[in-house]
């Protein structure tokens, strides 16, 4: 498996009462091989978080940046 991690914190909540360690980026895991609804994987956005994995579909990953640039605008936090 290939991956390219882009992220990876471990985050505290504002009051400290609350964390996680994420990390995301890309995987090729899937790439090539059949799934088991008989599609072919891609390459797409992996997450983990507090050491739960998980490969998100292409439309997954689509609403899952779109929602991150839609949340980012609002905080005027993107250049």
């Amino acid at each position: 498996m290939a991956t390219t991690m882009f992220f990876e914190e471990y985050i505290r909540d504002q009051n400290g009462k609350g964390t996680l360690t994420v990390e995301f980026g890309r995987s090729s895991y899937y790439a090539g091989c059949t799934l088991k609804d008989g599609s072919e994987g891609e390459s797409s956005i992996y997450l983990n978080v507090d050491g739960k994995l998980v490969i998100m579909d292409i439309e997954t990953a689509k609403k899952f940046v779109s929602a991150a640039v839609d949340v980012g605008e609002y905080f005027g936090l993107l250049d």
